[in-house]
Parts: structure tokens; C-alpha cells; sequence
């Protein structure tokens, strides 16, 4: 069988950040990457403005999908929320004056994560069988035998029940 020739290998090292470089891949998320870390310092530089540095660590920044100039923060409660929208004007402003276009800030709380955790049920569990009434029953169960005759099926049938229980 004929088969192409193989083309020969180049045999040059490059160097990593030439690969994230590039356009196709990986170059697109290190863009974004420098994007986003720029734009935190930025936001960091117009809370300190602001007086609300302190916020910066709460707070997760990056543009609204809809448009470049709608900036988009999510908070992790309903107090660093209102804070923020407070300021909102502020914020704008400053943003502008240190060269980030912004013309709006949409603020949104973060959903929280269930402090439960759903657990699989190990086999003691799934095969036990109630051991008998709690006290709370027992007490019922004999205030109703007290309350029915003692000639009746009833009564009969309750005391067996307690007997066994």
C-alpha cells in the first residue's frame, strides 16, 4: 500500500504563553482572564474611592452578557446588595473617571448553598423494625381501654395490642 509521506516534525521548542496566545483555544480564555482580573482592580480602585473596599472579597464582577457596558456584580447577601445599590451612581461615576465605561450596574445575590447534604441509607437503617409504642402511645392506648367496656371486641383487641407491644 502507498501512504502519504508524513510531513517532518518541526522540532522547536515554544514557549507556553505562545500557546495561550494564539486565537483558536486558548488564547480567547487568557483574553478573558486579563479582562476580568483588570476590570476587579478596577472595581477595587472605585469602592476604595467609595469607601466600600472592604466589599471587593464579597463581590464577583464581569460583564453582562447583553452588552459590554453593563457591568453585572454578585453578592453574597442582601445587605452587601443594598449597600451597593446605594452607591450605584458613585460606583458609576468613579468607574468612568478611572477609564471603564459602565452605564449601568446590575446587583444580584448570589443563591446560597443548602447547609444539608442528602445521605444514602446504610443497611442498619433500612431493615429495622419499631421495637414497640413509645410512651406517648402507650398512654393513649390505655386511656382508650380504660374508656371502652371489658366485655367488648374492642377491649379485647387493644389489650392483646398492648400485651404484645
Amino acid at each position: 500500500m502507498n501512504f502519504a509521506a508524513k510531513p517532518p516534525r518541526k522540532k522547536t521548542a515554544h514557549e507556553w504563553v505562545d500557546y495561550l496566545r494564539e486565537s483558536d483555544g486558548l488564547g480567547g480564555i487568557l483574553a478573558k482572564t486579563e479582562d476580568l482580573a483588570r476590570l476587579r482592580s478596577t472595581l477595587g480602585l472605585a469602592l476604595a474611592k467609595t469607601g466600600l473596599d472592604h466589599l471587593l472579597p464579597k463581590i464577583e464582577a464581569g460583564w453582562r452578557s447583553g452588552g459590554q457596558n453593563e457591568l453585572f456584580l454578585l453578592v453574597g447577601s442582601a445587605s452587601i446588595a443594598s449597600r451597593l445599590q446605594q452607591t450605584l451612581p458613585s460606583i458609576i461615576k468613579e468607574l468612568d473617571g478611572l477609564g471603564l465605561q459602565c452605564s449601568a450596574i446590575k446587583v444580584r445575590v448570589k443563591p446560597a448553598m443548602p447547609s444539608w447534604e442528602i445521605k444514602s441509607r446504610t443497611q442498619d437503617q433500612g431493615n429495622q423494625k419499631p421495637q414497640g409504642f413509645n410512651e406517648v402511645a402507650k398512654k393513649s392506648w390505655k386511656d382508650l381501654l380504660e374508656k371502652l367496656s371489658p366485655d367488648s371486641e374492642l377491649y379485647k383487641t387493644v389489650q392483646k395490642l398492648l400485651q404484645n407491644k
